[in-house]
């Protein structure tokens, strides 16, 4: 079936787009479920969909305004958050909903008949690029880059941030560069699953792993393999039955952890026997 499916170019689009969604997935996803930082993600990826709709406004590739509004917004809330007193949930509710509704003003705002925006919101995988695969190639190797060549400095940072600030590291230049990697790799999912399920897909597969290990550079290699299985095979479900791709890979995945857990629970009853 495989071999018959990656005759099309829509589809060899859509596996590579699985492949490198399912590497950011299991680094950065790792990293955002050790930090608790579900919420702040949530607030990013919608208020990129601002930057979305200035995209369609100015008729530039809407992705690249995603992209400006999701940067600026991580990098402000962490400068807000850090340095008043405004209680961080209501911060993140706050730029979660202006994001969202700037976009739907922009959108407003065009001549003519407004944008399908349903593949933002929602992913359709199936509709990926060449263009926007070779965009998210870029970010990916940032990304990996980035995590791989400091990862002994990012994993005293994630477990032991007190203790990282007495080694001299500068713990808030991490924390400006860690928002700034979140919001590519919202980016880079956007397309994938939408702006509404990416927080599902950056912490389901991170949640698996960590049912069967504690160890970060595990965590995020069992993460990185969980999110190809369910993105790959939710894919080719999606594709047979004709039902919507991001949403069918977010249930995949929602059903596998569920299965997860059961087994996890089963082997620790096992062990204490």
């Amino acid at each position: 079936m495989i071999d018959a499916l990656l005759n099309y170019t829509f589809m060899q689009n859509a596996f590579i787009a699985a492949f490198l969604s399912s590497i950011v997935c299991g680094i950065i996803g790792t990293i955002i479920v050790e930090k608790k930082l579900v919420s702040m993600s949530g607030g990013i990826a919608h208020a990129s969909f601002g930057g979305i709709g200035l995209g369609y406004l100015l008729n530039i590739e809407p992705i690249f305004g995603g992209l400006l509004f999701a940067i600026i917004s991580a990098l402000s809330i962490s400068k807000i958050n850090r340095t008043t007193n405004t209680n961080s949930d209501a911060l993140i509710g706050m730029f979660w909903s202006v994001g969202m509704s700037l976009g739907i003003l922009f959108i407003g705002l065009m001549p003519g008949y407004p944008p399908d925006m349903t593949s933002y919101l929602f992913g359709d995988i199936l509709t990926v690029s060449t263009s926007y695969i070779g965009m998210m190639i870029g970010l990916s190797i940032i990304i990996v880059l980035s995590i791989s060549a400091l990862f002994n400095k990012w994993e005293l940072y994630l477990f032991d941030e007190e203790f990282a600030k007495v080694k001299g590291m500068n713990t808030v230049l991490f924390e400006y560069f860690l928002f700034v990697l979140i919001a590519l790799s919202i980016v880079i999912l956007i397309k994938v699953v939408g702006i509404i399920l990416v927080i599902a897909l950056l912490t389901i597969p991170p949640a698996i792993a960590k049912l069967y290990t504690k160890n970060l550079k595990n965590m995020m290699l069992v993460s990185i393999l969980v999110g190809i299985i369910v993105s790959v095979l939710g894919l080719m479900i999606s594709y047979e039955y004709d039902i919507a791709s991001g949403a069918t890979i977010i249930l995949f995945s929602a059903v596998i952890y569920l299965i997860s857990v059961v087994i996890s629970e089963t082997i620790s009853r096992v062990k204490k026997k």
